[in-house]
């Protein structure tokens, strides 16, 4: 697992990039915990002054992987004791004091969209697109989504995002304020990477201060236990299981029978 994250630290900046191209970059609790330990750490390091997240591969991440919800579903015991105490990513990114900085290639899934509503600069390539399937996998939106989506672009384009699935393409999603500016895939890095360090030049308290007065830390972390507590009931649910066998099937899912 190490591997699956990568963590540098130089001028000012921490990368954290998700090494797990193969996989598309589908998160496992082990990435989730070392992407949640290295942004929290990040507070207390006086050589940090702003996280750069990005990913190696040609799709930023497919999100939660699939094996391990649909093991919660079956009820296997080590990966229902491995989902306890929450998303380690999600509690990290709703106390971040640190800045955070998205630099967004190809695809972005579930997590992979909702985490960039708590980054501070976002960044996309002009090939990334951004999904929220989470009612497609009989889900409920998370990282505090059901409140930061709606506020950021409006409750019918986040209904549609979140209920319908809807792909949002780099240059809507400027548009609509998901991100900053849409790049040329191989320049991406290099813009990300300048903010990130034009940030870290920046006065640190006031940087830090700023980003607190900007944002209201205990109202999301009450949204995300309230969407998490939702979302532990649907990966259990009769409505993911047929979502997952579905998927797993590559067929059209039948909600019809669903009660």
């Amino acid at each position: 697992m190490a591997d699956h994250i990568l963590i540098e630290k130089s001028g000012g900046v921490l990368t954290l990039t998700m090494n797990r191209p193969d996989k598309k970059n589908a998160l496992t609790r082990d990435m989730y915990q070392a992407l949640g330990d290295a942004i929290d750490q990040a507070e207390f390091d006086k050589d940090v002054r702003c996280v750069l997240i990005q990913a190696n591969g040609d799709m930023f991440t497919a999100g939660n992987d699939i094996s391990d919800f649909a093991a919660v579903n079956a009820g296997e015991s080590s990966a229902n004791e491995a989902r306890r105490g929450g998303n380690p990513l999600l509690a990290a990114l709703a106390r971040a004091k640190t800045p955070l900085i998205a630099a967004v290639n190809g695809r972005a899934v579930g997590v992979g969209t909702t985490m960039l509503l708590h980054c501070d600069l976002v960044y996309l390539a002009d090939n990334a697109l951004l999904t929220t399937p989470f009612v497609n996998l009989a889900l409920v939106p998370e990282a505090a989504s059901s409140i930061t989506l709606p506020s950021r672009i409006g409750h019918a384009r986040a209904f549609s995002m979140f209920v319908l699935g809807e792909a949002v393409d780099a240059k809507k999603a400027v548009d609509w304020g998901i991100a900053n500016e849409v790049v040329p895939l191989d320049q991406l890095r290099a813009k990300a990477r300048a903010a990130a360090e034009a940030v870290a030049a920046r006065p640190p308290a006031a940087v830090v201060i700023t980003k607190a007065l900007m944002r209201d830390e205990t109202g999301l972390a009450q949204r995300m236990d309230e969407e998490g507590a939702h979302f532990a009931a649907q990966l259990k649910s009769a409505e993911a299981k047929e979502a997952f066998a579905a998927f797993a099937q590559k067929r059209a899912p039948d909600f019809s029978k669903v009660s």
